[in-house]
């Protein structure tokens, strides 16, 4: 039988501000979901959070973007949205871009990972879950997991995994994909991953089966409502051992603090910290962007746990480094690289102040000339 793993999120309204959900809308969506569970849409599944973001982590046997599933999803927002508007949370249904469900919860706002397998005798599964950044965010760490020997020994040791894993990249700005296969085209990869604001990481396949090893949201708010209205605030979802990384594998690369678009106003870098669910509240400048990594098993649909994997002291050091890093970013203030480059400040509320200013701009004589590119074949140092 196979089963499919489906989590979905969205930003339905904070307590003071952009910082956390407040337990009574987890409360109004898991009384939809125990109602579907009872009902037999769905066999399990767990409600949780990641800083202003609701999450719906569920299994089922409807497959990937099922209406019914999805429908469900937008029930249990809906609910939540209703408790967030009767207390006066801030910015309550932020993420619902719609006032009917059409279908499919892709378009509306919330952001979906789904991915549909056979489960094996034991199947460990990794849910991220990330607030106040883009889905770009997960470029990094997906291709040390599943591209890095230096960091994932299992592709050097493991026969499974020797051969090396196919990577699915997603351009958000034209809506089309490319398959790329690591590692004889490792630095195609990197060509494109590099640029985490357009090219994403939407799925990475395993090449000996084609067995899916991971899935990421990749729903970027501000091309659907085209205007800005919030940080992406992704979610993944990594399978584990067996074939597959190893947990401290998929871990590892979060020790490193990577800078990431989102933070204030999601118009500012900064670090990825990593966190477990206590500390899943993002009060300093909205933020740092913080990542909560939730371990389950998976047992004939079953999710047991969760194991709250960076409530650790192991990552003790990189939220340290976090904080340093948060420090002198922000003491930039407005200034690059804190803020983020004009390509994505578009997207915020920054062409309001320039369309208020537009007819006092003028023509300046600075004596700069413009030259002429340098030819492609010229190296420079």
């Amino acid at each position: 039988m196979k089963i499919t793993l489906s989590v979905i999120k969205a930003d339905i309204g904070s307590l003071a501000g952009h910082h956390v959900v407040h337990p009574d809308t987890i409360a109004a969506a898991s009384k939809v979901l125990v109602e579907a569970k009872r009902d037999g849409v769905i066999i399990d599944f767990f409600v949780s959070h990641v800083g202003d973001d609701l999450q719906l982590i569920m299994t089922h046997t409807k497959g990937v973007d099922s209406p019914e599933i999805h429908g469900l999803a937008w029930n249990a927002f809906s609910e939540a949205a209703k408790v967030a508007k009767e207390l006066g949370l801030y910015a309550a249904g932020q993420d619902l871009l719609s006032d009917a469900f059409s279908g499919n919860v892709r378009g509306l706002g919330p952001g979906v990972a789904e991915m549909e397998f056979e489960e094996r005798p034991s199947e460990p599964v990794i849910v991220f879950m990330a607030d106040k950044t883009e889905p770009g965010a997960f470029n990094f760490p997906l291709f040390k997991i599943f591209a890095d020997p230096f960091n994932t020994a299992g592709l050097v040791i493991d026969p499974r995994m020797h051969p090396g894993f196919r990577f699915q990249i997603l351009d958000v700005f034209e809506g089309k994909s490319v398959m790329l296969n690591a590692p004889e085209e490792l630095y195609d990869i990197l060509a494109l991953i590099g640029t985490p604001a357009r090219y994403v990481i939407k799925r990475v396949l395993r090449r000996t089966d084609n067995e899916i090893a991971a899935v990421i949201s990749s729903e970027r708010l501000n091309l659907i409502a085209g205007k800005y209205v919030g940080k992406d605030d992704p979610v993944a979802i990594v399978r584990a051992q067996s074939g597959f990384p190893a947990t401290g594998e998929i871990l590892e690369p979060f020790t490193f603090p990577h800078l990431v678009a989102g933070w204030m106003r999601g118009s500012h870098h900064g670090p990825m910290m990593p966190v477990g669910l206590r500390h899943a509240k993002c009060t300093r400048f909205d933020g740092p962007p913080r990542i909560v990594a939730l371990g389950f098993q998976v047992k004939n649909g079953r999710l047991i746990g969760p194991a709250d994997l960076f409530d650790d002291p192991a990552f003790d050091e990189a939220r340290r480094t976090a904080n340093t890093i948060a420090d002198y970013l922000r003491r930039h203030g407005p200034f690059m690289p804190h803020r983020l480059g004009p390509e994505e400040m578009e997207y915020t509320t920054l062409p309001q102040v320039l369309e208020k200013l537009k007819d006092r701009f003028q023509k300046a004589e600075t004596g700069y000339k413009a030259k002429k590119p340098a030819t492609a074949d010229i190296e420079h140092d």
